[in-house]
């Protein structure tokens, strides 16, 4: 018996990324980010190859994203920020509605996307995961990428066609 695996693979060279990064929790978001650009370089992915770009908080994450994905243009995208609670029902809404804009995008669009939208009780917690979240979401893009080349070498069968599928047209 011969069973196809796919086998992690955290070759980034050649690999297109956009990153959409918050600035709000300005300090934990520098730590993510910069944790992920010196991860993504590791992995092989070229500098020219990286777009960033920056939104006041992560709410705005989904929108820009959804746009980076629309162009076709990237392999894989990454999500970073920070939600850190406070003494409000705010910190739910941001973390539930940004979370979901990001998968959203994700299916849309049949892209990866890291989620490295940090939600933590307190500052500290944000500060000691941000280095390791950010490395993370490069490894996941990256990843993911690959996976879903794997993926795309199966296509569909050379005999499929929707027309028969659908009993023809004229």
């Amino acid at each position: 018996m011969s069973v196809e695996v796919f086998q992690a693979e955290l070759d980034g060279q050649g690999l297109r990324i956009g990153i959409v990064q918050s600035r709000f929790n300005e300090a934990v978001c520098t730590a993510l980010r910069e944790s992920c650009l010196a991860e993504l370089i590791r992995l092989g992915v070229a500098e020219q190859d990286i777009s960033l770009c920056t939104v006041p908080g992560a709410l705005e994450i989904p929108f820009v994203l959804h746009r980076m994905a629309s162009t076709g243009e990237f392999d894989a995208l990454i999500a970073l920020g920070a939600v850190i609670r406070g003494e409000t029902y705010h910190f739910e809404l941001v973390s539930n509605e940004s979370g979901r804009g990001i998968q959203a995008v994700a299916n849309e669009f049949g892209l990866p996307v890291a989620n490295a939208v940090l939600t933590t009780n307190t500052d500290e917690q944000a500060a000691v995961r941000a280095p390791v979240k950010g490395a993370e979401a490069a490894q996941v893009a990256v990843e993911m990428a690959r996976l879903d080349e794997w993926l795309d070498s199966f296509g569909p069968p050379d005999d499929f066609d929707l027309l028969s599928l659908e009993g023809g047209r004229d």
